[in-house]
């Protein structure tokens, strides 16, 4: 029986191989212009502040208004993308993208362009559920939907190893708004291929929507990282500015959490996380971008203020570790196989924190082949890592709930990223900061004004002139490298916290057959013996045919089983398939 409903998935699945890849280019691409645009900034960061002025908070802002709002509207849009349609979901993202682009390069003030930022964060959550979400729908077989993930993974990388290398280009060569000018183009080579190609999908459709606890979450997502944020930015702790948006943040999710719980159709089935897998691959993503995104603009920095290099050269000496994570999601798929979820986490983990502390080596004079060395580790350990996250998380979700699963698991990455900004930029201004206090023959409010970031710190020393701005200079430079060193070090630890929070998943990888498909084979079975035609074989098809533009009912859509996927002990279920549907 088993095999039988094993060949028979098999065939299903084969059917629309074709528009299937060619629905994997297309997110790839979206995918591409999300990355691009997460760190095609960072490289114009010292030609921004040098032309809009904007104060220090206004930096902060600028930087962090992208991820802050992504994060807090990802479950709102994803499970709006299950109930509406994905693609439909996915197109509104890109033009809203688009729009968005072009008032951030034009933007003449700060606030214009945080504004324009936030409108980027609007599009990029509605952009990346979409894609995971419609990859979980058009690849159910587990080995393929690995293959998939591990390509969707690489071209992350390649956005990411592209947008400081465009960035610095761009930025030498015409202005700083021209990195946000850059997306229009592809949303004008995007835009059509996505209407052609992308077949619509949807999740359960049972009961209205939540939209009260859509922006339950919303609020409280966007209270938590807020507070974060403030506190990042050297605010007090328990200041009402930041200690009121946390505490409200952490109320409303506790509130939406429980609200879910009592709904008979939720917006995210909180039963996903009593599943060990599920809940451990959420925490390791938070855990390796936490460790991530703060070190990897404080790396800018370091190459541009202290090392001296330009926007390109910067770009440039990021091309290592962007490669080599090109490389880990490549061959994520055959890596996971032979290792296992556990062993591939904890050793990307364990890995990502050897190359961290390989990087504490540097100091004030340049050491490419160090720096090449501990960036190609860094790329490779940390990308294997969150590969067979997501692989895991999104496994254990049923397709009706791939696009709450998907928003579950971009809010985390968007979450982890915005709160290792703030926490590793408290690190690094709490190491900065004093060491610019008593530096001979530097007035007290300069030394004030250049303890707010080290560029600052140069245009003080530069107005200063003479020997005391010399001396500044110096200090400044000096603090920089004992903070990042301080850096390093507290993203080791938080790294191999997530290698020993690996232990929870799964041994081994397992393609086991899904309770969904079982149950439509032996509906369809059912129907043949009494004659009549099953769903999807009217036209001598095996299962659903994929018709760009069209619905294709993720299995499960017809609301026979609340979740398809049985918990532990769950009864019968478990017992047709065995570990059907679920990774031990």
């Amino acid at each position: 029986m088993s095999r039988t409903i094993t060949a028979r998935a098999g065939r299903r699945a084969a059917v629309g191989d074709a528009n299937r890849w060619a629905v994997l280019v297309v997110l790839c691409v979206s995918l591409l212009l999300v990355a691009l645009d997460a760190t095609i900034l960072h490289v114009a960061v010292p030609s921004l502040t040098e032309n809009l002025r904007p104060g220090s908070t206004e930096l902060l802002w600028i930087v962090d208004a992208y991820p802050l709002v992504c994060a807090s509207l990802l479950i709102l849009f994803g499970t709006l993308g299950d109930r509406i349609g994905r693609r439909r979901v996915l197109l509104l993202g890109y033009g809203l993208f688009g729009v968005a682009s072009a008032v951030a390069a034009l933007a003449t003030e700060p606030w214009v362009l945080i504004a324009a930022r936030a409108l980027l964060g609007v599009g990029g959550a509605m952009i990346m559920p979409a894609t995971l979400s419609i990859i979980r729908t058009v690849f159910p077989d587990r080995r393929e939907r690995a293959t998939a993930i591990g390509i969707w993974t690489a071209v992350a990388a390649i956005g990411a190893a592209a947008g400081p290398v465009l960035g610095g280009f761009l930025v030498e060569h015409y202005w700083w708004g021209s990195v946000f000018l850059i997306n229009i183009p592809l949303m004008a080579l995007i835009l059509p291929l996505a209407r052609r190609l992308l077949p619509e999908s949807r999740g359960s459709a049972e009961g209205p929507w939540d939209v009260l606890g859509a922006l339950m979450a919303a609020a409280g997502v966007l209270g938590c990282v807020l507070g974060v944020k403030r506190a990042g930015a050297g605010e007090p702790l328990f200041s009402p500015l930041t200690a009121g948006p946390l505490l409200a943040g952490v109320l409303l999710l506790v509130l939406f959490v429980r609200r879910q719980r009592r709904r008979p159709h939720p917006l995210i089935d909180m039963r996903l996380f009593s599943r060990p897998a599920f809940t451990t691959s959420v925490g390791c993503i938070v855990l390796a971008m936490l460790a991530l995104v703060g070190l990897e603009l404080i790396a800018v920095q370091y190459l541009q203020l202290v090392l001296g290099l330009s926007p390109l050269e910067t770009g440039l000496r990021l091309l290592p570790l962007t490669f080599a994570a090109m490389a880990a999601g490549a061959t994520g798929s055959y890596t996971l196989r032979r290792l296992g979820p556990r062993r591939m986490v904890g050793w990307g983990f364990l890995l990502t924190a050897g190359a961290v502390l390989l990087l504490t080596l540097m100091g004030q004079h340049d050491r490419p082949l160090l720096l090449t060395a501990g960036f190609v580790l860094l790329g490779f350990g940390l990308q294997t890592t969150l590969f067979s996250a997501y692989e895991s998380m999104l496994s254990e979700a049923p397709p009706r709930s791939a696009g709450g699963a998907a928003a579950i698991g971009e809010t985390s990455y968007q979450l982890g990223a915005g709160m290792g900004i703030a926490l590793l930029g408290s690190v690094m201004n709490a190491a900065y900061a004093p060491g610019l206090t008593g530096v001979p023959g530097v007035p007290a409010e300069a030394s004030d004004a250049a303890a707010n970031s080290l560029g600052e710190a140069y245009q003080v020393a530069d107005r200063l002139g003479g020997a005391a701005g010399a001396a500044l200079h110096a200090a400044a430079r000096h603090a920089f490298v004992d903070g990042l060193h301080l850096t390093l070090l507290v993203s080791a630890g938080l790294l191999l916290a997530g290698a020993v929070m690996a232990v929870r998943l799964p041994r081994v990888m397992e393609c086991p057959v899904d309770v969904e498909a079982a149950l439509e084979e032996a509906a369809a079975e059912a129907a043949r013996a009494a004659g009549a035609p099953a769903a999807g074989e009217r036209d001598g098809c095996a299962g659903p045919t994929m018709v760009p533009g069209q619905p294709v009912a993720s299995p499960g859509d017809t609301g026979a089983a609340a979740d398809p996927r049985p918990l532990p002990g769950s009864g019968p279920a478990e017992t047709m398939s065995g570990a059907a549907g679920r990774v031990r």
